[in-house]
């Protein structure tokens, strides 16, 4: 069980871990151990989740969320499979607590009649320095 916040709670059925061993060095331990934990959040079929808050984390989550309507967290930091188990639980807490968050509606704001006027002196002037870059015509020496 993975409790988020007061009103949501991921339950063990929901989640799945599997453990495969670990890319990189680490020498003998990385060759034996199945330290990698690859945890799997059933996302689309959680009854904790409303559906705002699922379409949220479905941004969120971006590639690691699968067509099934899985979210996926793998981690291999730590030599230790517990203490990897202990990050992947913790960066599915952050992700849902991040997608909890609604974003603020952007109010559109018109441009104020002076920067409109600075935007286009700017413009011209620059125009007429790239103009002046031109050849010289030797007629008019």
């Amino acid at each position: 069980m993975l409790r988020i916040n007061d009103q949501i709670i991921i339950r063990d059925w929901e989640l799945s871990e599997s453990f495969t061993r670990s890319s990189g060095p680490g020498g003998q331990n990385v060759n034996k151990l199945s330290t990698a934990v690859e945890l799997r959040f059933e996302a689309e079929s959680s009854p904790s989740l409303p559906p705002a808050i699922k379409a949220r984390l479905k941004k969120l989550a971006g590639r690691r969320w699968t067509l099934e309507g899985s979210l996926i967290i793998r981690v291999e930091d730590t030599r230790s499979q517990a203490r990897n188990r202990e990050i992947a639980r913790e960066r599915l807490a952050a992700l849902i607590e991040r997608a909890l968050v609604a974003p603020k509606r952007r109010v559109a704001t018109r441009p104020t009649l002076s920067s409109q006027r600075r935007r286009v002196d700017a413009k011209s002037r620059r125009g007429t320095v790239k103009n002046l870059r031109g050849r010289v015509d030797p007629a008019t020496d």
